[in-house]
């Protein structure tokens, strides 16, 4: 039998990557499985006013800061929130807001920065432990952290490919989504989503006891519903108006291969699990803002899933 555990969507927490690394050991499994979007979605200034003292903007709340223990429990709790913070002076702010360009390298270079952390730490927790961890970037992640993952000795960049598990299992994934209204960073539309994943499920020897870790939810499966937006991308009835939002071609593809399980998140909101045909599928949901790590322990057996359960810690 092969116990895995899977979480997604942890969007540049720090407390939920070490969470993660640590649930190998806590929840006794063999197998980490991180599903797309890890990296965050802001930077939040620390703007210098003199002395040691900054100001700081978080969640619209303003927060002064006078000494260099506040500093650095600021900065903890704004990468704990999985933003980036970025100390700064109210001359490189203005010089900024006339600089687009500049401020999406600064972005990218505090992601990357962090990823590298997140490596690094990986590296140092895992050494000796024999986990395996496979990491699937999402649709929000930018293509320079593949290769950032890529030289990580014990987290296994799995997009695109066919990993074996242990106990016969073999795994495809990938982090790509259909269409967006943010025009992500990986996102396509249906028909080359499908060419992507048969792409996959062909050099399967055994599609029956496989693992899907896809990222986005097949359509219509209840684990896909997300607030419906109007033309200004403002949610309708106040975000009680729900809609389906997951991938077609993911859902044919599951339809015709009938894979065992299929591991997915991408919608924070759509936290359970549903079958399609004979095949399970999870969306373990997030809060990383919260710094809860949701995720789910699978125990999987030969051409059947012994049990499972969703987690939250």
């Amino acid at each position: 039998m092969t116990k895995l555990f899977f979480a997604t969507d942890i969007h540049g927490s720090d407390i939920c990557w070490s969470k993660f690394l640590n649930a190998g050991k806590f929840y006794e499994v063999d197998v980490l499985i991180l599903g797309g979007d890890m990296t965050g979605k802001a930077i939040v200034p620390f703007i210098h006013q003199g002395g040691k003292k900054y100001q700081v903007t978080l969640l619209e709340q303003e927060f002064p800061i006078a000494n260099e223990d506040e500093l650095a429990d600021m900065q903890k709790r704004v990468r704990s929130r999985g933003y980036y913070p970025y100390l700064t002076s109210p001359d490189e702010i203005s010089e900024l807001e006339k600089d687009p360009d500049k401020v999406t390298n600064i972005f990218l270079q505090e992601v990357l920065k962090v990823v590298q952390q997140w490596m690094d730490l990986a590296d140092k927790k895992l050494e000796g432990t024999g986990m395996k961890v496979y990491c699937c970037p999402g649709n929000d992640d930018m293509d320079e952290v593949d290769e950032i993952v890529r030289s990580s000795r014990h987290v296994i960049l799995a997009e695109g490919r066919v990993t074996s598990l242990e106990g016969g299992h073999e795994m495809i994934a990938s982090g790509w989504s259909n269409r967006t209204p943010w025009d992500t960073h990986r996102e396509e539309d249906e028909n080359q989503l499908k060419v992507r994943y048969e792409a996959m499920t062909s050099q399967l020897k055994d599609p029956r006891n496989a693992i899907f870790n896809i990222h986005v939810p097949p359509y219509k499966s209840g684990l896909d519903e997300a607030p419906e937006l109007d033309k200004d991308l403002r949610p309708v009835l106040a975000g009680q108006a729900l809609k389906p939002v997951g991938s077609s071609a993911l859902r044919q593809v599951i339809e015709e291969t009938k894979p065992l399980l299929g591991l997915h998140g991408h919608i924070h909101e759509g936290r359970g699990t549903t079958r399609i045909g004979e095949t399970l599928c999870i969306n373990p949901g997030s809060m990383y803002e919260q710094g809860t790590l949701l995720g789910a322990i699978v125990a999987l057996g030969k051409n059947k899933i012994e049990n499972y359960v969703l987690t939250s810690g």
